[in-house]
């Protein structure tokens, strides 16, 4: 177990890890004064008042606009909670010139961006901002282009923390104030105060980077997920974003490499388990109670044994059947099951992978709070059309 709501199956422990390291950066990391860490704790202050939430929670069309990190934690607790979520949200998350197909004639768009002058968030707010539309926009108290449009606009403006980077904000305003807008509880996605006190929890993180400390040693970079819930395939695209930009520096990092399962069971699957010996594995599911049953008077004798599965029977066999194989071929990997969709478990989540990549960042002594490289390209792009 990792938590109550999450089982946790760990990398396989190997001689040459060195927990007592791990730990030791932990809980040093603990007694630091750290504004990420502080947002996902209960006590954080949200700079939005929920006079904002009652004054737009009537609305029922959002559209969120903005690039990486400003989007993608939202877009994963929609995707995450899309059953029970009764209203509509819309991401605007690249350059497109597609029209866009809102059902409600009024919506609000939410603008983010934490530096207000991310150029896709610039030109999108200027194709998609209608002037029937509400407007929230979430940016730094600093001058900036999208402060400025939102001042023209007279749109309500909550404040970007300027402390946290879009990649690690999904449990501040960035990510906080549109949950709430769905309905959902902002302050129950924020687990860290008991998961610091969780032995379990604690002994799970230090053992797994142990051990992917120990695999990029012997030269092992690819981290493959194999999810095999599609309502959470933004949660691993957050991921993505968060170890690639984090870790990616100093000729070091881990490349995270999504695999859609049980499809890419007949694709990339025999390279897997029979390829190259470079990769090391996370297997996750979310457990569902309510899915459908197959038509029995459809299926013949061959397949009689399917009579009275359900889908996720089905799919958790087929994970399952894939990590024995994974076992007897010694094969690394971790598993992820949760056991239900809450605000609280994929708080658990969230924090889990935050700890995990800025551990790692420590441990391989690179800064996982800059993205210098992607800047240069910022830089550039800025030049090649000012010219």
């Amino acid at each position: 177990m990792l938590t109550s709501g999450i089982y946790f199956k760990n990398f396989k422990k190997n001689k040459k890890t060195n927990s007592f390291q791990v730990k030791k950066k932990l809980l040093l990391l603990f007694k630091e004064k750290n504004y990420i860490l502080d947002s996902l704790k209960k006590n954080y202050k949200d700079s939005f008042s929920k006079k904002i939430i009652n004054k737009y929670k009537k609305y029922s069309t959002f559209k969120v606009i903005g690039m990486g990190g400003s989007t993608l934690g939202t877009q994963t607790i929609y995707e995450f909670f899309k059953d029970i979520v009764k209203k509509d949200f819309v991401f605007i998350d690249n350059l497109r010139q597609k029209k866009l197909n809102i059902k409600n004639n009024k919506s609000v768009n939410l603008v983010v961006s934490k530096s207000g002058n991310t150029i896709e968030t610039v030109v999108n707010s200027n194709i998609y901002i209608r002037r029937k539309d509400a407007n929230i926009f979430i940016t730094e108290n600093k001058d900036n282009y999208l402060l400025k449009l939102a001042n023209k606009l007279k749109a309500e403006i909550v404040h970007h923390n300027n402390y946290i980077g879009g990649r690690y904000s999904v449990l501040s305003e960035v990510g906080m104030l549109p949950a709430e807008l769905m309905g959902l509880d902002a302050n129950k996605f924020r687990q860290l105060n008991s998961l610091i006190k969780n032995k379990q929890f604690i002994n799970s993180l230090v053992s797994g980077i142990s051990s992917t400390l120990n695999y990029i040693k012997n030269k092992k970079y690819n981290s493959i997920i194999l999810n095999y819930d599609e309502k959470s395939e933004n949660l691993f695209k957050w991921y993505q974003q968060l170890v690639s930009e984090s870790l990616g520096k100093k000729s070091k990092g881990i490349m995270p490499i999504i695999s859609k399962m049980p499809k890419d069971n007949h694709s990339i699957l025999q390279l897997y388990l029979s390829g190259f010996k470079k990769n090391f594995y996370t297997f996750y599911i979310v457990e569902e109670n309510k899915t459908k049953k197959l038509k029995s008077n459809l299926l013949f004798d061959e397949f009689e044994f399917l009579k009275k599965k359900n889908f996720f029977e089905i799919v958790n066999s087929q994970r399952i059947a894939t990590e024995n194989i994974f076992k007897n071929k010694s094969i690394p990997y971790r598993s992820f099951y949760v056991k239900k969709r809450s605000e609280e478990t994929i708080g658990e989540l969230f924090c889990f992978f935050t700890l995990e990549v800025i551990l790692l960042s420590k441990l391989l002594n690179v800064n996982p709070l800059d993205q210098p490289e992607v800047d240069l390209v910022k830089k550039e792009t800025f030049k090649l059309l000012n010219n």
